[in-house]
């Protein structure tokens, strides 16, 4: 008896702690990506750097982990089920995914991946700042390079949150 009073002590105590996290969380949920602007630091200049309707989702648990997967506009689809090479390079170079925990604070969101498209963002942590209006999220990336041109600049995602 002493042994499943502790199991359900323990199991209570778990419950808790995710509902407060929860509690605690305004990013908790399932967002569609709305848009995906890129900003470069010397110029200002902004463009749609993967088409002018990107998609997308992002899902934050209240377990903490998170998951990101972003597709280009208008992505090239192969002629057959089995993709050449060189439709799967194509392909790789129009997406985004990755997926591990999360921390988040007042104005930041930490992804720490542990799997990703890009072997490279394995092990990192990701910094997002992030600005939450009603059901629209705005993701800003910390500035960085820009794989694709090298330009120093940051993206700027905006999300909208699916309903449960």
């Amino acid at each position: 008896m002493t042994r499943v009073v502790g199991v359900l002590s323990a199991t209570l105590l778990i419950l808790s702690a995710t509902a407060a996290f929860a509690a605690e969380n305004p990013l908790l949920g399932t967002w569609k990506l709305k848009s995906f602007v890129r900003e470069v630091a010397a110029t200002g200049e902004r463009y749609n750097e993967r088409g002018e309707h990107p998609n997308g989702y992002l899902g934050y648990a209240a377990d903490g982990r998170m998951y990101a997967i972003i597709t280009w506009d208008n992505r090239a689809k192969p002629h057959d089920l089995v993709a050449t090479n060189e439709e799967r390079i194509k392909l790789y170079g129009t997406m985004i995914s990755y997926a591990g925990t999360y921390t988040v604070d007042a104005e930041k969101v930490i992804h720490h991946v542990d799997i990703s498209w890009n072997q490279a963002w394995t092990g990192t942590d990701q910094v997002r700042f992030y600005k939450l209006e009603g059901n629209t999220l705005t993701i800003t990336s910390a500035p960085a390079p820009n794989p694709t041109d090298g330009r120093e600049g940051r993206s700027i995602l905006v999300w909208e949150k699916l309903a449960p």
